[in-house]
């Protein structure tokens, strides 16, 4: 299967949207192959029922699993950066009042 450029160039940017690309794909096969076996490329033998049902409940929720506490570690980082811009915050704007003779208006 061939990358977009676009995506090509997201992936490579942010890794974790790779793994989140791979969480939908999985979704995918599971959605349009039920029931039907999955032909796999180095191997004679296909995805079958028992093969199926092991994406489904267990390397699925192992995805979504790291891809939470991704989320959990972006919600922390933004967290911490945000706190560091609202304690920089004033110091800014008492620095602009000095620079501007005046406070500016709000």
């Amino acid at each position: 299967m061939a990358l977009s450029r676009h995506l090509s160039s997201m992936l490579s940017s942010d890794p974790f949207a790779l793994l989140e690309s791979c969480q939908k794909a999985i979704k995918w096969i599971l959605l349009t192959h039920q029931g039907k076996p999955i032909q796999r490329c180095w191997i004679n033998h296909p995805y079958g029922e028992e093969e199926l049902t092991c994406l489904e409940e267990e390397l699925l929720p192992a995805v979504e699993a790291m891809l939470a506490r991704v989320a959990e570690i972006d919600q922390k980082l933004e967290a911490a950066y945000q706190a560091e811009c609202d304690q920089i915050q004033p110091g800014i704007e008492r620095q602009g009042e000095s620079l501007l003779g005046f406070a500016p208006v709000r």
